[in-house]
């Protein structure tokens, strides 16, 4: 059993030896300090990985499942995968990126388990499937005009009231809403890219893409909720 601090939720019956008892979080970036304090079993390491990564971990489960107590099960079941494994763990990958492959695997399991098609093969499936044009044709010039393949109809300046407009409630509604209408694996991409902000390198290590399904991806994920921020503003 983890000791009696163990952050709440989080529960094994694995008989790995406790977690040392300790007051405060180990302040560090450095995976190398963390994931030597793991296998010494320093509980303010673990306490640390819980405290930077519980939401960002539940988010990427929420693309797997629309239930808040399934993504919540799948992350626990992540964190109990990396106390199993952490003494296995080699460190050729980053702490992050490994803690999140666990993630994925367990989540990809669950959707198959409970009859979703969520295939490692999905994501290269989905960048190599044709898709929409990110910018419907019509906007462009014809190829007989002067002017042949630029803009007829340009994309309309959003302005100052529009940026002000991006820090409303409803705008942001508006973007998770158009986010969680994605298909799965642009889903995955841009919540890891641009919610969680992380490097492409990152997002192609986790999701085991290559980089240009993961530029694609991104870009038709990006092209799909600009889409409907553009038609949001434009209606206004």
């Amino acid at each position: 059993m983890l000791s009696p601090r163990t952050p709440p939720g989080v529960t094994t019956e694995s008989g790995l030896p406790p977690f040392a008892v300790a007051p405060t979080t180990i302040q560090t970036d450095d995976d190398a300090e963390l994931l030597s304090a793991l296998k010494q079993r320093d509980e303010r390491a673990f306490v640390a990985l819980v405290e930077r990564y519980q939401r960002p971990l539940l988010r990427l489960a929420l693309v797997y499942c629309r239930s808040l107590a399934i993504a919540e099960e799948i992350v626990q079941d992540t964190w109990l995968g990396m106390i199993q494994g952490i003494d296995r763990f080699e460190g050729r990958a980053s702490l992050k990126t490994w803690l999140f492959q666990i993630l994925v695997n367990r989540a990809r399991t669950r959707a198959e388990r409970e009859g979703r098609d969520v295939s490692f093969s999905s994501l290269a499936e989905g960048a190599e499937a044709p898709g929409e044009p990110a910018v419907p044709p019509e906007r462009f010039r014809p190829i007989d005009d002067k002017w042949p393949n630029n803009w007829a109809l340009p994309p309309h300046s959003w302005g100052e009231s529009a940026d002000a407009g991006l820090l409303a409630g409803e705008t942001m509604d508006l973007v998770k809403r158009a986010i969680a209408q994605l298909p799965s694996a642009q889903q995955q991409v841009i919540t890891l890219r641009d919610i969680e902000g992380w490097p492409a390198e990152d997002v192609c290590n986790v999701l085991m893409i290559s980089e240009t399904n993961q530029r694609v991806l991104l870009h038709r994920a990006r092209s799909r909720v600009r889409g409907a921020l553009e038609g949001h503003f434009n209606d206004g």
